[in-house]
């Protein structure tokens, strides 16, 4: 079995919640990589932390919770959005807003499991970005 195949498994059947855990995990299934490599392979594979494990996360297969994502979004001048959703959601919608050629505006994004803050370039373009954000939130939910 390759690399990209024994971390799938191996999230998939245990409660993994630290990268040492895992690349000893991986080690002892004859698997030796460095943890550099290890961090690349989770990337590659879109597993991320959720929850406090590491799963396999997607915009359209979220791991959390299989119905639909809730999501408010609070202003909080000057230039700062506060994006509420369900839990598990946040780092997978933060992503898809960083990576987003259609919000002119944005400085970047945090995300927390349930909680994104969205920094805005400038103050007089917080609302326009809001608009974007809320538009691309019920796209990708």
């Amino acid at each position: 079995m390759n690399l990209d195949d024994e971390i799938l498994r191996l999230i998939s059947e245990r409660e993994i919640s630290d990268q040492a855990v895992l690349q000893e995990l991986l080690e002892a299934e004859g698997q030796a990589p460095s943890q550099s490599t290890l961090s690349r392979r989770l990337k590659k594979l879109g597993v991320q932390k959720v929850g406090g494990r590491y799963q396999r996360a997607s915009l359209t297969e979220p791991v959390a919770t299989p119905e639909r994502p809730r999501v408010s979004i609070v202003e909080a001048p000057p230039n700062l959005l506060v994006v509420k959703t369900s839990p598990g959601y946040a780092p997978v919608l933060a992503l898809a807003l960083d990576r987003e050629p259609e919000v002119p505006g944005l400085a970047g994004t945090v995300a927390g499991d349930d909680t994104i803050f969205v920094a805005v370039t400038d103050p007089s373009r917080l609302r326009e970005v809001r608009s974007v954000v809320e538009r691309l939130m019920l796209r990708s939910a």
